[in-house]
């Protein structure tokens, strides 16, 4: 009996491990005639895929611009003035009068300076050449006549320098004031000079040197033009002597 049961046991191991078998190739078999599946197709590496959903039409739509109101618009009308009340009307008593204030008088014009020289002329003149028939004149002279032609001459050549647009040609150192000779002094305040065939006032101051009997020291001050209603009265004339140019 146990020899029996024995080989039954072997028996049955004997059919479970062909039984196992043949499962094991029949699903072997079934894989290989099964289709080959495809590999999914790998995703793009673009990271996450965004989807834009579009907004509505009436969100898309631009906020109109406000229109600015024009001057007249924004001009704000303009309030009526409210009626003030009446002012009580009270008795003031008359302003006082404002004193009355003196007009003030311009500044009187300063009063011309005389000029000084700082170079003397009259004994270069007469050492010219052409100066004889002058020299040839003044020693027919002698005294206070002498040094008033001397000065003279002197107030010419000076005008000549200190003024070159003006062509002085002759002197009347007593035209409208008479002169004042004393001594080695000479004063002319009413001289007129020629300059142009015009006539302009002077008046200058001369001192000269009592041993060699040359000028100095010599100021002098040019005038306005004298009117030519007044060159008769004065016995002034346009072209006696050397002609203008």
């Amino acid at each position: 009996m146990e020899l029996a049961a024995d080989k039954w046991d072997d028996g049955i191991r004997r059919g479970a491990t062909a039984s196992f078998a043949l499962h094991a190739i029949a699903i072997l078999l079934l894989l290989l005639l099964l289709p080959k599946a495809e590999p999914p197709l790998p995703l793009p590496d673009d990271g996450l895929s965004v989807e834009i959903v579009p907004q509505a039409a009436e969100s898309l739509k631009m906020p109109e611009p406000t229109k600015a109101p024009s001057p007249e618009q924004a001009k704000p009308e303009a309030a009526e003035p409210e009626a003030e009340p009446a002012a009580p009307v009270t008795n003031s008593p008359p302003a006082a009068a404002m004193p009355s204030v003196a007009p003030i008088a311009p500044p009187a014009p300063k009063p011309m300076e005389f000029v000084e020289a700082r170079q003397l002329f009259s004994d270069k003149v007469l050492a010219d050449p052409r100066s004889r028939r002058a020299r040839e004149a003044l020693r027919g002279l002698a005294g206070s006549e002498r040094n008033l032609q001397l000065c003279d001459l002197e107030a010419l050549e000076q005008v000549r320098r200190a003024q070159p647009a003006m062509a002085p040609d002759a002197l009347a150192p007593y035209a409208m004031a008479a002169e004042k000779v004393s001594g080695n002094s000479v004063e002319v305040k009413g001289g007129a000079f020629r300059s142009k065939r015009k006539w302009y006032n002077i008046q200058f101051k001369c001192e000269l040197d009592a041993g060699s009997g040359k000028v100095v020291s010599f100021a002098f001050l040019v005038g306005d033009a004298i009117p030519r209603g007044e060159w008769q009265e004065h016995n002034l004339v346009a072209d006696d002597g050397a002609a203008d140019q």
